[in-house]
């Protein structure tokens, strides 16, 4: 091993028997593939000069290393590379300096390493980790790859506790494994954070994903992922990790979703791009949330599957455009979107307006204006005139629910005779009926003139239309003496006439406003 150090060669033990070369096994390996772990920090801390000529570099394969690695606080400079290699105990690397850092398909006990700065990769990909990785503040100068990862919780029952974390550029955790909860509150990731085909487990405490305050300059991807299996076998980065899926997967390829069973928290998170939960899983209890409050990016598309239990939460978000399918949404009663924010609706499939006004429906169990307003905002925005003027009748009819029974009773027989005023063809037909219905009264009467010889002509339709179109004077209204119950029939079709045109004009302005 120290001088395949200096060569920078591999250093290989491996016997290529798939099974017992396998570090994930529990069969023994013999003392001729073992390597004390102080022998290893020293050849890492103080090793030799590379050959004339080579680059030094640990890169070993298929070995076993007795005894715990500790590295705190040291400065590594070769490159770090191990393949299948089993640890007996735990790795402690806090405050410790790397260029570049590979352990690829490792089986260790703990990961400590608060505080870790490398200035290339941070590798870890299909390693089995049986009590915990620690991150805390740790600076990864380019990539943090942890595709394919095992991952089980350590004392305080988590699974990877990387609070602090700053990516420079992508955090990778593709089709991952944790058992315990996955802690990132106030990470930093300088390009995009993956999560595709992941499966993230928590059965011991509320959230699975605890990642408040979460920074990701471009997007966030809670989505399926592919891996065929000819990529297994594969050593060379991105060790054989599967991609991204569109709507379409490729053939031969194996699909995996996120699955997410536990609480997710990314409250008051900033995404630059997109925070993505294409058919995404999401498992609670009763008391657990997927709670997105105040978190700000371009584009949301919530495409994920309905969850069954506990609440979505979107109080206080700030989206630009929300992309959305009708059964992705839960019930009432598990949707609240106080202060939600959002200026464009891309909706996937069928999505009617009645669905929509559901969904709003069951993020208000109490009545709240704001989200009928919102809505009503955004159809108007996209040309959607008479959809919005929907939206706000139905804000009005949530609104009549909540009022005492005097109020409710005058609710509804504005809601039956003008709609609220946001129906104006049906005032329009309203006036049309009181019109013939005082031209027809008033045909058979025959009133006698205030001025005689200094008025028109009686015309019953000019006179009842005359009552009827409030500020316009057709000549016949204030020339006619109206005795009894002719007088209280005048003054009904005076107030309705006022009622209805107001509605009518209310109704055309709403029209050509925005134009």
């Amino acid at each position: 091993m120290w001088q395949a150090f200096r060569n920078g060669s591999a250093y290989d033990l491996r016997v290529h028997d798939p099974l017992a070369d396998d570090p994930m096994v529990d069969r023994p390996w013999g003392p001729e593939r073992t390597v004390r772990a102080r022998v290893m920090a020293l050849l890492l801390l103080s090793g030799p000069d590379a050959r004339p000529g080579r680059v030094a570099a640990l890169k070993v394969r298929g070995v076993q290393i007795e005894g715990v690695l500790d590295l705190s606080g040291g400065t590594v400079s070769p490159y770090v590379e191990l393949h299948g290699c089993r640890f007996d105990s735990e790795l402690l690397l806090p405050e410790c300096r790397f260029s570049t850092l590979r352990l690829v398909g490792c089986a260790f006990p703990r990961l400590e390493a608060a505080r870790l700065h490398t200035e290339g990769d941070l590798h870890l990909p299909r390693c089995r980790v049986e009590r915990g990785i620690r991150l805390t503040d740790a600076q990864i100068g380019t990539d943090l790859l942890i595709n394919q990862i095992v991952v089980h919780r350590d004392r305080n029952d988590r699974a990877i506790a990387a609070d602090g974390l700053n990516v420079a550029q992508d955090l990778q955790a593709e089709l991952i494994e944790s058992y315990g909860e996955v802690s990132l509150r106030g990470a930093r990731i300088g390009v995009s954070m993956s999560l595709r085909g992941s499966h993230l487990r928590n059965p011991y405490g509320k959230l699975a994903l605890n990642a408040p305050q979460l920074t990701v300059e471009r997007t966030l991807y809670l989505t399926p992922a592919g891996l065929s299996s000819a990529a297994y076998g594969n050593t060379t980065p991105p060790y054989g990790i599967g991609r991204g899926l569109g709507h379409v997967p490729v053939r031969g390829m194996r699909v995996q979703r996120f699955e997410c069973e536990g609480g997710v928290r990314l409250d008051d998170g900033r995404f630059g791009d997109a925070v993505d939960l294409q058919e995404a899983r999401f498992t609670m209890e009763d008391d657990q949330e997927l709670s997105l409050r105040r978190i700000q990016a371009p584009e949301l598309r919530f495409l994920c599957e309905r969850p069954e239990r506990g609440k979505v939460v979107l109080s206080g978000a700030k989206i630009i455009t929300l992309v959305d399918r009708s059964t992705s949404w839960p019930g009432p009663g598990r949707l609240s979107m106080g202060g939600f924010v959002y200026e464009t609706l891309v909706p996937l499939g069928h999505f009617p307006l009645v669905r929509r006004l559901e969904w709003v429906t069951a993020a208000t169990a109490e009545y709240a204006p704001e989200p009928y307003e919102r809505l009503a905002a955004v159809k108007r925005a996209g040309g959607e005139d008479s959809e919005a003027r929907e939206v706000l009748l139905a804000k009005q009819r949530r609104q009549r629910e909540t009022m005492p029974p005097a109020g409710k009773a005058w609710g509804y027989l504005q809601d039956w005779v003008v709609a609220y005023g946001y129906r104006p063809g049906r005032a329009a037909l309203w006036m049309a009926v009181l019109w013939a219905a005082g031209t027809f009264a008033f045909s058979r009467y025959d009133p006698e003139p205030i001025s005689p010889g200094q008025h028109p002509q009686w015309s019953a339709p000019l006179y009842a239309l005359d009552l009827l179109v409030p500020v316009i004077n057709l000549g016949q209204d204030g020339h006619w003496r109206l005795e009894g119950g002719w007088q209280w029939a005048a003054a009904v079709l005076i107030l309705l006439g006022w009622i209805l045109a107001t509605t009518v004009a209310a109704g055309a302005s709403r029209l050509l406003r925005r134009g």
